[in-house]
């Protein structure tokens, strides 16, 4: 039985719940707000107690990565990123999260099986697809640069 375009998308309508994208996109661009908000918060206070431009952006990360891990690990980053949808994922601590969450659900199964297997499962294939185009690009800009 052969099914055509036409009747696979009516079938997939059909099973997919709609969504109610006039209230997930202004809570996502809300909540990603918040988080931004929060990370200038903590680089003007880092900055106001006398660290350099460089150093409390450095400072602001590893705070914003700290407490996305803590609240991973309190189970309340998942009660966050249900509301918020993408809002949480595309900063900082959306990375953090997507560490540190499979790192618990199989800490279980020991540190270097469990936790050091796991951890990087979702990261992983970011960290390399980053790291090679950013070889790609910079080769392109290199050959340019060079012309």
């Amino acid at each position: 039985m052969k099914i055509n375009n036409n009747d696979y998308n009516e079938m997939l309508k059909a099973s997919s719940p709609g969504t109610k994208m006039h209230l997930t996109l202004p809570k996502a661009f809300f909540i990603g707000g918040i988080i931004c908000v929060i990370g200038e918060a903590f680089l003007k206070l880092y900055e106001h107690y006398g660290a350099g431009r460089e150093t409390a952006a450095a400072l602001t990360s590893i705070t914003l990565i700290a407490l996305a891990a803590l609240l991973t690990g309190m189970k309340l980053y998942d009660k966050i990123a249900k509301h918020a949808g993408a809002g949480t994922l595309v900063p900082i601590t959306g990375f953090a999260n997507a560490v540190v969450a499979p790192a618990l659900e199989f800490k279980t199964e020991g540190f270097i099986l469990g936790v050091g297997a796991k951890m990087f499962v979702i990261a992983g294939p970011v960290i390399v697809y980053g790291v090679a185009a950013s070889v790609l690009y910079g080769l392109v800009y290199f050959i340019f640069r060079a012309m």
